[in-house]
């Protein structure tokens, strides 16, 4: 009976090893970003996500990213990259900052989605983020104060810096600790970024002896 016993707890430990022992591989399930780019917060292991507020692969990731988020421990910290690569997206990335530097980014984020992939309406000006702003309850002169700001003038060129060090070639992309480049195509699709994700906050955590 003791043997057994000993057989299957032997069998359960390979397995959990295993699991723990599942690696992936730079250059296979992720890149390497060289030179690495500054982190806005040096102190904790950064996750980062490069979307666009139009990108239906973007709009449909986000519940799941919501969830994870909400898994990350306290030595980690989340931020959001917009993308520019032409058309309104420099217009989207500002209205993301403003969200955030208004402090509506829970509302805007989910009514920015819901207008440019699920309504189909394109965003194309400043005034129409306003009007849409402004259905939520922002007064057009607080929208307008801050869309035009300076602060938020740095964080779009910041941003736009960001993606083009990190040479993202679409969205949503991710970056862990400004290190490394996890994309949908080599991860294996969204929910496999995560993993990857998980994988490498994991790498430096050990790194730094955490």
């Amino acid at each position: 009976m003791l043997k057994r016993f000993l057989t299957i707890l032997s069998l359960s430990l390979v397995a959990v090893t295993a699991t723990a022992e599942e690696t992936y591989v730079a250059g296979e399930h992720y890149d390497v970003i060289s030179p690495a780019i500054r982190t806005a917060n040096p102190g904790k292991i950064e996750a980062a996500e490069f979307f666009w507020y139009g990108c239906g692969h973007c709009y449909t990731f986000e519940p799941m990213l919501a969830q994870w988020k909400k898994t990350l421990a306290d030595d980690v910290s989340f931020r959001g990259v917009p993308a520019m690569w032409g058309g309104a997206m420099e217009l989207h990335a500002r209205a993301y900052y403003v969200a955030r530097a208004l402090k509506v980014e829970d509302k805007m984020d989910t009514a920015m989605f819901q207008t440019l992939n699920v309504d189909r309406k394109p965003l194309r000006s400043e005034k129409e983020i306003a009007e849409l702003f402004a259905a939520h309850g922002v007064a057009e002169e607080d929208f307008s104060r801050a869309f035009n700001s300076f602060g938020v003038s740095s964080q779009v060129r910041q941003a736009n810096a960001t993606a083009r060090a990190a040479k993202i070639t679409g969205t949503p992309s991710m970056m862990v600790n400004g290190k490394y480049l996890i994309t949908t195509r080599k991860a294996g699709g969204t929910a496999n970024m995560l993993k990857v994700a998980d994988f490498l906050i994991e790498k430096e955590r050990a790194a730094s002896g955490s």
